[in-house]
């Protein structure tokens, strides 16, 4: 028997029917797949938590990220000071933050060596805190008085630490306190030197520098705004920096490598860290901007004025650093057998 013509109605009905369970399923797919959808981020005011006061190194930092990263999230961007424990109050409101608007600016120590130095700290480092970037990084400067008793008027590097070998235990040297990068850092020189000034500890650079300007230390370890201000006022000498050739941030300043001490190679640097509970997506979002509003040319220029050499690498790169920083300060406090007092 012969079919009949299937009608152009026809046609279109069985066209529907065949496709009506994969349009279903798309229908039906769109709710699961929309409920999955993370939440509109952020819904009120991201904080940066500073463990330091206001004026100070990090908190201008913190605040010269303020505005970009407030234009670029729609959002207003506080700046909050938690001062104490070299940081450490601060890191630990910010390890603790659960509300996934709280993030902070902190400096080496915070992320890599509290707890080594104070097992007491109640947060641990690597495993509380989210890396998100390393901002800025920047060497230390040694440096002396302009006169001593022991070293000769104009004595370079080498005739320097000739003198502090022959100076030994009647030498001392100052730091902004016990585990600070100054402190950690000048027992690395002192082994690796040969030299054995004993340690002053004091509340800040401010300090330990006008302690060298009086003529109670001998040496110490600055950060370079402060050290080329005073030696460019004539009133201290620079020996050399820490970094493992001459640093942009102090050109004239010869390496430490070049007065023979080799291998030494040692940076002070900032950071932004989130708590390690804050969302994937979030820190993501937020490592991106942060780094690229570091390697800005506006933020550049703030920052190098400020004494930093800018970085703005990503989550990786600063959970190396911290790693390679774990390592090296930390077989240092080891060695030397330093804890807080």
């Amino acid at each position: 028997m012969l079919s009949r013509p299937v009608s152009r109605r026809a046609s279109l009905l069985i066209a529907l029917a065949a496709t009506a369970p994969w349009a279903l399923a798309q229908n039906t797919a769109k709710p699961a797949a929309n409920a999955a959808a993370a939440p509109a981020w952020p819904t009120k005011p991201l904080k940066i938590i500073v463990g330091f006061p206001a004026g100070t190194s990090p908190d201008l930092t913190a605040r010269a990220f303020s505005e970009p990263l407030s234009k670029a999230l729609g959002q207003p961007v506080i700046v909050e000071n938690k001062v104490g424990a070299g940081g450490n109050i601060g890191a630990d409101a910010v390890a603790k933050a659960r509300d996934d608007h709280t993030i902070g600016l902190m400096i080496n120590g915070n992320m890599t060596i509290a707890k080594m130095i104070n097992p007491a700290v109640p947060y641990d480092p690597l495993k509380d805190l989210a890396p998100l970037s390393l901002i800025g990084t920047s060497p230390l400067i040694l440096t002396a008085p302009v006169s001593q008793p022991g070293v000769p008027a104009n004595a370079d590097a080498r005739e320097f630490f000739v003198a502090a070998r022959n100076g030994g235990d009647k030498w001392s040297y100052g730091t902004p306190g016990v585990g600070t990068v100054g402190h950690i850092g000048t027992e690395l020189l002192k082994s690796r030197s040969n030299i054995n000034p004993v340690h002053v500890p004091y509340p800040g650079y401010p300090q330990v520098a006008n302690a060298m300007l009086g003529g109670q230390l001998q040496m110490a370890l600055l950060p370079p705004a402060l050290a080329q201000a005073q030696v460019r006022a004539g009133k201290l000498r620079a020996i050399g920096v820490t970094s493992a050739g001459r640093s942009p941030l102090a050109p004239e300043v010869p390496s430490l490598a070049e007065a023979g001490i080799r291998g030494f190679n040692l940076e002070i640097w900032n950071a932004f860290a989130a708590p390690a509970t804050m969302p994937k997506p979030i820190q993501a979002r937020l490592a991106a901007l942060i780094s690229e509003i570091a390697r800005s040319d506006d933020m550049r220029s703030k920052l190098f004025q400020q004494g930093w050499q800018v970085a703005g690498t990503s989550p990786e790169g600063l959970a190396n650093r911290i790693k390679a920083d774990t390592s090296l300060l930390g077989g240092v406090i080891a060695m030397r057998g330093i804890k807080a007092e």
